[in-house]
């Protein structure tokens, strides 16, 4: 765990887990040691925040490129927050950038650490479960390592939509949950795009027996894209 990652644990993992007090379900699912994926549904932004307060070891995530690349003093600072937190830089165009950063990760993967993953890629627009990218099975399968499925439920009640920090007014009775599923292996698969579907759905199945979602079976839709009608683009290297 980096230095920079333990003062967030103590700072706003303790506000996150002893403020809002989530409910947290098989969290012993989550392996003491070795790389692993926790592949979670996608309610509310700080969906990321609960996740990295109540799992003790370091879970990586994306962020956008650009948050490594900005100028001046405040660029050279955030970039040195970024690469602090463990975090992997993508390319929110999607495509082939996408696919780059995803295979950022399997060096991560490969030295024994966690990533957090949201195969939805990005938040439910309706509170249900959407169907998952298929990059969360190649990445799994690229590294070998295990998936732990987590249902969160409740987080967008936290912080809905729009709200750029979580409710005061849910301190103390959040009523959010968090089950942990038990570690799910497809080391015995074969590498192509049709066991890729298949290990991806069957995240999702596991991911909706905790989540309780209703499944929609469909892509979510980014609100910026829905509107007009095109394809969404990936919001993290989960959509490769």
């Amino acid at each position: 765990m980096t230095p920079l990652y333990r003062v967030g644990k103590l700072t706003v993992g303790s506000l996150m887990a002893y403020g809002f007090r989530p409910k947290v379900e098989g969290v012993d699912n989550v392996p003491t040691s070795g790389g692993a994926i926790i592949a979670s549904n996608h309610l509310s932004v700080a969906d990321q925040l609960f996740l990295g307060s109540v799992v003790r070891r370091q879970v990586h995530f994306w962020a956008k490129e650009e948050y490594f690349h900005m100028p001046g003093i405040k660029g050279k600072l955030l970039h040195e927050l970024m690469d602090g937190l463990g975090t992997i830089p993508v390319h929110r165009e999607g495509g082939r950038q996408a696919l780059h950063a995803l295979d950022a990760a399997v060096p991560v993967l490969k030295g024994g650490e966690l990533v957090g993953i949201f195969p939805e890629g990005t938040r439910s627009p309706d509170g249900k479960l959407h169907r998952g990218r298929t990059g969360v099975a190649r990445l799994a399968m690229e590294a070998g390592v295990p998936v732990v499925p987590l249902g969160i439920i409740g987080s967008d009640k936290v912080q809905p939509k729009g709200h750029t920090y979580p409710r005061p007014g849910a301190l103390f009775n959040s009523g959010v949950i968090m089950r942990f599923g038990k570690p799910l292996d497809f080391s015995d698969r074969p590498d192509d795009m049709s066991t890729m579907r298949a290990i991806t759905d069957e995240i999702m199945a596991e991911i909706q027996k905790l989540s309780g979602q209703e499944y929609t079976g469909r892509y979510a839709q980014r609100p910026s894209t829905k509107a007009e009608g095109k394809p969404a683009k990936p919001e993290t290297a989960a959509d490769a």
